[in-house]
């Protein structure tokens, strides 16, 4: 359940985005922030772990700052894998949007999905 919370949560992020900056992030539909938003969790379970593998060392000497870069790679492996309905302009607006991303996560774990007890 917490998972597909997970999901709806950014694809309404998704979709506040593609109002915000519209010259630089294309979304066709909210089916398309849905579509993309179970890409990104997918990929985060199977790609992501790889990747901080590969790159331990790098996150190591940035003090996890690199991890926002891994964010942004798996970003734009979601707008390769959507095609035409989620576009995202450049690598540097990946890097803008998975900061922005991980700060609405922390805000809505803290929030909206933290246990009570």
């Amino acid at each position: 359940m917490r998972w597909i919370v997970g999901i709806l949560i950014n694809a309404i992020f998704f979709v506040a985005l593609a109002g915000l900056f519209q010259d630089q992030f294309y979304l066709s539909g909210i089916g398309a922030a849905i579509g993309a938003s179970v890409i990104l969790s997918l990929l985060n379970i199977i790609v992501k772990p790889i990747l901080i593998l590969l790159t331990l060392p790098v996150t190591i000497l940035s003090l996890g700052l690199f991890l926002f870069v891994i964010n942004a790679i798996t970003l734009s492996l979601t707008d390769r894998l959507m095609g035409n309905s989620f576009e995202i302009s450049s690598f540097g607006m990946c890097l803008l949007f998975s900061i922005l991303l991980s700060l609405c996560n922390i805000i809505v774990q803290n929030t909206v999905l933290r246990e009570k007890g």
